[in-house]
């Protein structure tokens, strides 16, 4: 049988930090992939593994079954799928897998199905390794039906799962932020104690590992705090959208989320100064209220 016929033709919008290594993995997977990126050098980078470019939104998803966009924020978002729609063709599944506020993908879904397009939200939580080796978390929100449609294409970018219908999967993504945001934290006030306190922050991060502290952002970004290495991974300006969104929807609720509060001033801190920090820089948002204390003696790696 050749795959190439029974696969979905996909386009991809949005060749950036995540949609670069995944669209990579749909070319490597053996799908026909067409790309487009507002800045097309990034999106010729891809030509070489069989890509094709398009122009515009509208070329790329012309011939497509499944339309995945992976793009900066919710107005983005609307704006190319906006551009996208002459080109849509009635049953296309479109897969935004951008963090956007839920009433966001919510309105994108009631746009889109006014043209007989079907819609689903999937943002994905594991950063651009995650993305480089196919283990992203992918938070799905739509139909029983487009999910199952979904779910090879979703297999090759790791694990997804459905967790209610469309805008649900940007509010799940919100509870990943709100954890991964506070923790980032959490891990930051620890080791700065530590030093402070006259122990050996790297040994006190590896004797507590193991135990009920333990948490993949003790194991990865303590380490990058430790190196004081904060090229970025997820970044500073995205955890400052991602507490604004939690607080949006905590509001429309009617809740209020004390922790949320505060971890989003500490990104707000430093976002004027180094906004494509990594998010372990909540570290130097620390630093900064505790002048005289620093984690370690080596130098900041930080973008430029």
């Amino acid at each position: 049988m050749n795959l190439a016929t029974t696969r979905p033709h996909i386009a991809f919008l949005g060749i950036g930090l995540m949609g670069k290594p995944m669209a990579t993995r749909l070319l490597d997977a053996g799908y026909a992939l067409t790309v487009w990126n507002r800045s097309r050098a990034k999106a010729e980078a891809l030509a070489g593994k069989g890509a094709t470019v398009a122009d515009t939104p509208a070329t790329a998803v012309a011939t497509a079954d499944i339309v995945i966009s992976m793009l900066e924020a919710g107005p983005v978002v609307a704006e190319v799928a906006q551009m996208a729609l002459p080109g849509l063709r009635l049953g296309t599944l479109f897969i935004d897998m951008s963090s956007t506020k839920q009433a966001e993908a919510q309105q994108l879904h009631a746009t889109l199905a006014q043209h007989g397009v079907n819609f689903m939200d999937a943002p994905v939580s594991g950063g651009v390794v995650g993305a480089e080796l196919g283990t992203l978390a992918i938070m799905a929100g739509g139909s029983e039906a487009d999910f199952t449609r979904a779910q090879p294409v979703f297999a090759v970018l790791g694990r997804s799962t459905l967790v209610g219908p469309a805008g649900c999967g940007q509010l799940a993504k919100l509870c990943n932020q709100l954890i991964v945001g506070g923790t980032l934290n959490i891990v930051a006030e620890a080791l700065l104690l530590a030093q402070a306190g006259g122990a050996d922050p790297a040994a006190v991060r590896a004797a507590i590992r193991g135990g009920f502290a333990e948490s993949r952002i003790l194991e990865l970004h303590g380490q990058r705090m430790l190196e004081r290495n904060f090229m970025p991974g997820g970044q500073v300006k995205s955890q400052v959208k991602d507490m604004d969104n939690i607080l949006n929807a905590a509001k429309l609720a009617g809740l209020q989320l004390p922790l949320t509060e505060v971890v989003a001033e500490r990104y707000r801190s430093i976002l004027e100064s180094i906004p494509h920090a990594d998010h372990s820089a909540a570290l130097i948002a620390l630093e900064r209220l505790n002048p005289g204390k620093r984690l370690g003696d080596a130098p900041d790696l930080l973008p430029e």
